[in-house]
This record gives structure tokens, C-alpha cells and sequence, in this order.
């Protein structure tokens, strides 16, 4: 299905003079703070978020999958959804497709779906995580990092598989996740499974084309749980190092040890230009992949005025792809990401709001206090009617959840697939 843009505009008029008078409120004080609030609409406007083609079925856990109905059963669906959400929120306009759960059949009729929704194709994941059907060699001890050859070669093989794939689509880049690791002491030497892995990388490295990027993910723990091969920010970066320039990290808000500070692991990786990418969701306990700012808001926020700090004054570091990647156990999916993309815009435009140079002054002048207070105005304050704003001017909806409910979507989806209908992937 396809929301009309007709049916946006008519549920948009309804909400239009409250969503003035919120707006008008909140412009009046922020220009009395000399704050260029075109600005930032303007960047909210452009901000846009990819939304992987496994999350848009219901999620899981090892225990068990709860079926959702009206899952997009194939490619295609998963596309159309995706152009749901960027019909409302004017910020899903990409979509990152995991092989082989979504190798396209017919690459142009894909890319013409995809155009016809002004939907993009953003990186290309791998899958050595899995044993795959009919393959020769099994996952099951490591894949890039496995000590036998036959293994490893299989494992390359897929990722210059999954480039050409990507390339054929217009993605520009590949991101490598590994569950490699081990359960018990002494199962792996954890020297040769690190250099087995970065002589692996630099391999798939070889196979990217000249104008592509290849980002490197990490994670403490799970499914292994003695030792991960790639288990922290450090390796990952040491590993895009090893394989050159075109190689860089990615954070994922859940592949970290409870506490850890990412606002500074994402400070860090900009300052040396080896950020490449981010995965947005939230946690309580660990990789927990609930929806984006359920849980830690602020910690979101804090990470923001990083990120936003490193988009001024980094320029070593590249464009960032950006990306949800969670798990959507009891809610309805497109739910589910609807409420992740307005948590994502609302840490940005509050990290926006902070004004640097007076930041930069109060740590200069170590006044921690001014420091402290500088940030939490900027997080206290409500920025949702910029986010309208910003939809508005888009073409999207003023609310997205409450129009996507009011146009009663997910019955309609029902109505066009059943009841039954399982998404590929996890």
C-alpha cells in the first residue's frame, strides 16, 4: 500500500492551529535566546535514518517469536513499509538490507519500487552468523576468524558477494558484524583469531569499489559469552586501521557493557575521523534492542551533543550512515520505529539547541555548573514543534503514530497480506 498524500494533509489540517499556537510559543522563547531556529529545522528536515529491512517484521528473542500480522513477506513488502514511514516522518528515507534474508530478484524493478517511494539504499549487511542452506562450510567455530581456510574463504566469499549486490542497487557501503567468539577458556587463541580476522577484513577490503566504505561493528558479548573476537570500539578501530582509509567503526548503542560512556567512544572515533556509522536503539540490561529512547534519554542526548559537536569540527570524519537496528518483541513494528525515529530527531534538535562556543567557554573556564546547566536547558526544552515544523514543510504528517492509526494502516496491510504472513530474517 501507498499513503496518499491527500490523506496527510486533511488529518495535518485538524492539528494545524494547535501545532501553530505550540510552535509560536516555543519560537518566541528560543529567539530570545538568539537561537536560529530555521536552522534547525533546516537540519531536522535533512536528517535522515535507515531502517533495516529485518526490523519491520516482528522481533524475538532466543526464547521465543511472537508473530505480528500483516508482515511483509518478501522484498517488495518491506520496501512499501519503509515508504510508509517515510511518508510520515519524512526521516526513513533510506533502507539497509540484510543478505541473503533479501537478495532482490529483479534489481530494477526493485530500484524502481524503492525511487517511486524516494526511498534509498543504504549499507549492505553481511550474514556469517548463520549457517546458510546448502553452503559447504559450517559457521558454527567462527567465520573470518575461524581456523580453517575453507571456512574463512567462505566467509570472504559472502561479503564480496553481498558488495556486488549492493553495488547493483546504489548502496555505497558494507558493514560487517561477526559473532565470532568462544563460550569456554582455552577454546580459542585469541591471537590467531584476531589475526585471522583482520587478514580476512583486508581481503573484503580489496573487493570494495573505489567510491564505497566498509564499516566494522563490534560487540562485548552474544552469542558467544567467554570471548568476542571484535568485542569493543578499540579492536574495531584498530581493525579499520589495518585495513586502510576507506574502513571505519561502527557504534551501536547496545554492543556496550552497562554504563559504558559512548557519548566519549564517539568523540573519540570522530576526532581521529574513523566514526562510519551508528546503530540507534536502547537498553536496560544489555543488547536489549528496545525502542530508541525508551530508556535512557538523556544518555541519547548526551551522545547527540557529541555527535553534533564532531559533524562542526571534524571534517576528517565522514558523512555518518545512520541507522535503528531493534527489536520490536509485543508492538507493531512500524510502531515501534515511528516512535524510535521521534526519539532519534528529538536528541538531535536538542543537541542542536546547545551553543557551543558559550559550552566552550565554561570548560575553558572549568565553571561546572555553567557546563551542567548549558546542557540540561537544551535537553529540558520541548522541541516536538520543531519536529512538526520540520515534517511539515516535508510533506509529513504533524503526528505520525496518531495518523498512522487514524488511517487505521495496519489493518489495511492485514487486509493485503493475512494474518499469517512471516517476515524473512531473525
Amino acid at each position: 500500500m501507498k499513503i496518499k498524500q491527500h490523506s496527510i494533509l486533511d488529518l495535518n489540517n485538524k492539528s494545524l492551529e494547535s501545532h501553530q499556537e505550540r510552535f509560536d510559543f516555543l519560537s518566541n522563547s528560543l529567539v530570545k535566546k538568539e537561537v536560529n531556529i530555521d536552522n534547525i529545522i533546516s537540519k531536522v528536515k535533512d536528517f535522515q535514518v535507515a531502517i533495516p529491512s529485518w526490523a519491520l517484521g516482528a522481533g524475538g528473542t532466543r526464547f521465543g517469536r511472537f508473530s505480528y500480522y500483516g508482515e511483509p513477506s518478501n522484498l517488495e513488502q518491506k520496501i512499501q513499509d519503509v515508504g510508509i514511514l517515510h511518508a510520515l516522518t519524512q526521516t526513513a528515507g533510506a533502507i539497509s538490507l540484510h543478505i541473503p534474508w533479501d537478495i532482490p530478484e529483479d534489481y530494477k524493478a526493485i530500484k524502481e519500487l524503492a525511487n517511486s517511494l524516494d526511498i534509498k539504499f543504504d549499507a549492505v549487511n553481511s550474514n556469517t552468523f548463520q549457517d546458510q542452506k546448502n553452503a559447504k562450510e559450517s559457521y558454527k567455530y567462527g567465520s573470518l576468524s575461524n581456523t580453517n581456510e575453507a571456512v574463512r574463504q567462505q566467509a570472504i566469499q559472502h561479503n564480496i558477494d553481498v558488495i556486488n549486490i549492493g553495488n547493483q542497487l546504489g548502496s555505497k557501503s558494507l558493514t560487517v558484524w561477526l559473532a565470532d567468539g568462544s563460550c569456554f577458556p582455552g577454546q580459542n587463541n585469541f591471537q590467531t583469531a584476531l589475526q585471522n580476522t583482520e587478514n580476512s577484513l583486508k581481503e573484503i577490503y580489496k573487493g570494495l569499489p573505489n567510491d564505497w566504505s566498509m564499516l566494522i561493528e563490534y560487540k562485548p558479548y552474544e552469542p558467544n559469552f567467554y570471548s568476542t573476537v571484535i568485542q569493543d570500539w578499540g579492536t574495531s578501530f584498530m581493525l579499520a586501521n589495518a585495513c586502510g582509509e576507506k574502513a571505519y567503526s561502527l557504534v551501536d548503542l547496545g554492543h556496550h557493557l552497562p554504563n559504558s560512556n559512548i557519548e566519549q567512544i564517539v568523540s573519540i572515533l570522530m576526532s581521529k575521523g574513523k566514526l562510519g556509522g551508528f546503530h540507534f536503539n536502547d537498553s536496560k540490561y544489555g543488547d536489549d534492542d528496545l525502542t530508541v529512547g525508551s530508556i535512557k534519554p538523556y544518555a541519547l542526548f548526551l551522545i547527540f551533543n557529541e555527535l553534533v559537536y564532531g559533524m562542526q569540527n571534524n571534517p576528517q570524519n565522514p558523512d555518518l550512515a545512520w541507522m535503528i537496528d531493534a527489536s520490536h518483541n509485543i508492538k507493531d513494528p512500524l510502531e515501534d520505529l515511528i516512535q524510535s525515529l521521534e526519539a532519534i530527531q528529538e536528541a538531535y534538535a536538542k543537541a542542536l539547541l546547545i551553543d557551543q562556543d558559550l559550552l566552550k567557554a565554561a570548560q575553558l573556564d572549568n565553571d561546572v555548573v555553567k557546563c551542567q546547566e548549558i546542557l540540561q536547558d537544551a535537553y529540558r526544552t520541548d522541541v516536538r514543534p520543531l519536529l512538526e515544523k520540520a515534517r511539515l514543510e516535508n510533506g509529513g504528517a504533524l503526528n505520525p503514530i496518531n495518523a498512522y492509526r487514524s488511517l487505521d494502516i495496519r489493518n489495511q496491510l492485514i487486509t493485503e497480506r493475512g494474518k499469517n504472513t512471516v517476515a524473512t530474517g531473525l
